[in-house]
């Protein structure tokens, strides 16, 4: 029995070709062997991306007429680093556009007032010279680190962006808002496993947290090039998986599933800036429950 018809039905890219990077470098195919000096440690993350990319256009992508540059958490990251030089490797002709999946990484301070993120990207760049990968624009003005975060690195690409993101997203909330040591009298520790315990005063952190987000990107709401789809679910990465992607019940904004309002931006059908009410106005969510691991 064929099941193209589902794939037709939500999807405007299951006849696409897809190919998986698989990321290993740790610092989003950004470090430079420069960084190395002797520690037997090899930081050749760009390297890899290139050699990778070569690969690729040697075996076809060099005629692509479409293409999205995609990826996941540091995978997201990694996609608004790379994407205007994915932009510049394809066919001038060709609609090329990138997609950052939980890869919006804040530049927040924890419930403690420290900046872990900060001193943790700061150690990233320094330790794999990440630096050479970052745009030469943002470097001018600031130190390194901070050109490391994705609302620095959007501000300088020219190459159609959309984000998706979880304005709860646990990631961010396990390791910028409420990293390990910095709970010292457990009061998260229910509520960092599953959104459904937090009572009202640590919800009110969480809705701050999600504040500073939606802060951070409504500087990028007037760039009819960047789409967004902000969700207000208790998850990570949602294009990965078909129940988050493009399922019938995958979380919706305005009734709209990911993968549609994806596709409106990508084939230029409509501006997609959606950004969804606070936690728990959403019942298509699907919020991640820790403690039952």
């Amino acid at each position: 029995m064929s099941l193209s018809w589902i794939c037709q039905t939500y999807s405007d890219f299951f006849n696409w070709n897809k190919v998986k990077i698989r990321y290993c470098d740790g610092a989003s195919f950004a470090g430079h062997p420069e960084s190395e000096k002797g520690s037997g440690l090899f930081f050749r993350g760009q390297i890899i991306w290139e050699t990778i990319m070569n690969e690729l256009l040697s075996i076809g992508m060099s005629k692509a007429k479409k293409a999205l540059l995609t990826g996941c958490s540091a995978g997201g990251l990694a996609t608004l680093i790379h994407c205007d030089n994915f932009r510049q490797l394809l066919p001038k002709g060709a609609t090329v556009k990138c997609l950052a999946d939980a890869g919006f990484f804040l530049n927040e301070k924890d419930i403690l007032g420290n900046s872990t993120m900060k001193s943790f990207y700061q150690d990233v760049v320094q330790l794999q010279g990440v630096a050479k990968s970052l745009h030469k624009e943002c470097l001018a003005k600031m130190e390194p680190s901070k050109c490391f975060f994705s609302s620095e690195i959007l501000k300088n690409i020219k190459t159609p962006v959309f984000l998706v993101h979880p304005a709860y997203d646990f990631w961010q909330i396990h390791n910028i808002l409420v990293p390990q040591g910095s709970d010292p009298h457990r009061r998260w520790k229910s509520c960092r496993l599953n959104i459904q315990s937090c009572d009202a005063n640590l919800m009110d952190t969480l809705n701050n947290f999600r504040s500073s987000l939606l802060k951070t990107v409504n500087e990028f709401q007037q760039r009819k090039d960047i789409g967004m789809f902000i969700d207000s679910c208790f998850i990570h990465c949602q294009t990965l998986m078909e129940e988050t992607w493009f399922s019938p019940n995958s979380p919706k904004i305005n009734d709209k599933t990911i993968a549609e309002s994806v596709a409106d931006w990508f084939f230029d059908r409509q501006v997609v800036k959606l950004i969804d009410c606070p936690y728990p106005c959403n019942p298509t969510c699907h919020n991640l429950d820790f403690a039952r691991v």
